[in-house]
């Protein structure tokens, strides 16, 4: 990941993220929160314009037909180490801004648009300092805040180590809780930790290919849910760009754990995909088919190898991304015949993958 961050400009990181964003669109995707923290140049130097690495992310979702919560990522430490932070390494450099105030300045020159929206986003206690998280917060008032969350068992270990806290409780104990925030993973949790979570009303947002692909854990969806907090999904690491296999996986991860079958409902799962990730991402009019809501539209075929014979309710376990069809996004089609309107792309990804590799290998 660093190799690949460290070769990155403005120009080249709209390329790739124009590509990846129609992935995303042929998935059925038409909202992306990009958690966002590849700020600067290599060295950590600015660019002429501070936001210019955010501004590419948005321009690139503009151009494949997505909606964007840029989800701007404040990354001050290089990780908990003997119960104390330590300062950036040099391949980190590009990610910080030397303390949150800086950051929070950084952030207000980022601004809406009709298909945009800034938010704001805590690393991870490991990369942001408690101390500092009372700032990210406060810069955050009336944007969503999302915030990586108790991944491994090491960020657990070492937060006790430094602060005698979990994760959630250096979150609650800086304010960081609340409707307006999102936890990511959410993997390794006490029972306060659940109770903290639910009762604030923050949301959790699960990525099973990710959390299985690093062998994380499995998280307690239910419990969580039963808690309280909104569940929604996401891919994080984007190994696998298929947001039906995260919604099924969630589903299957719970059987796996607790021996039961049927512990999500499909009508559930599909919240989770739709109204509750528009919800975490600052769009309360997006996922809902009624008047006045944005006419987002996702067809899935019911004739293909995979889905022949299914019922509408069990498309959600037969199907896969490959399915999708065709995506309307503020009544607009992007996608039809599982091929994007305006965008080659296979061509593309194929292309800049390469030239990406080719950078990091000359480096």
């Amino acid at each position: 990941m660093y190799e690949v961050a460290a070769v990155l400009d403005p120009e080249l990181y709209y390329e790739l993220a124009r590509a990846v964003y129609g992935e995303m669109a042929l998935a059925g995707v038409a909202c992306v929160g990009e958690f966002h923290y590849v700020h600067h140049a290599p060295d950590g130097s600015p660019y002429e314009d501070p936001n210019a690495m955010g501004e590419a992310v948005r321009h690139a979702a503009r151009d494949a037909g997505l909606r964007l919560t840029l989800l701007d990522t404040c990354y001050l430490s290089g990780g908990l180490e003997r119960g104390a932070h330590v300062p950036l390494s040099p391949r980190q450099a590009r990610f910080g801004d030397g303390d949150a105030d800086r950051w929070a300045r950084r952030l207000e020159g980022l601004n809406a648009d009709h298909s945009t929206v800034i938010g704001a986003a805590i690393h991870s206690v490991r990369a942001v300092p408690s101390e500092q998280i009372p700032v990210v917060v406060h810069a955050a008032q009336g944007r969503p805040l999302h915030a990586h969350l108790s991944e491994q068992l090491a960020e657990n270990a070492a937060c006790e180590e430094a602060y005698g806290l979990t994760p959630t409780g250096v979150l609650a104990r800086a304010g960081a809780l609340g409707p307006m925030t999102t936890v990511v993973h959410a993997t390794h949790l006490t029972g306060a930790d659940i109770g903290l979570l639910g009762s604030t009303r923050t949301s959790t947002c699960f990525c099973p290919t990710t959390e299985r692909d690093l062998a994380d854990g499995i998280g307690p969806a239910m419990e969580l849910s039963k808690a309280g907090s909104p569940l929604c999904l996401g891919s994080d690491q984007n190994a696998v760009m298929d947001l039906i296999e995260e919604a099924r996986a969630l589903e299957m991860h719970e059987r796996l754990q607790h021996h039961e079958r049927g512990r999500f409902t499909p009508s559930a799962l599909v919240d989770s995909l739709t109204v509750q990730g528009h919800a975490t991402l600052g769009w309360s009019d997006a996922g809902r088919i009624e008047v006045g809501q944005r006419a987002d539209l996702v067809a899935i075929r019911t004739d293909t190898v995979r889905t022949a014979g299914s019922e509408p309710e069990q498309v959600l376990y037969s199907s896969t991304g490959s399915d999708v069809d065709s995506v309307v996004v503020d009544g607009r089609l992007i996608a039809s015949g599982g091929r994007h309107r305006s965008i080659d792309v296979s061509g593309e990804l194929q292309d800049v993958v390469a030239r990406v590799w080719a950078r990091v290998r000359a480096s």
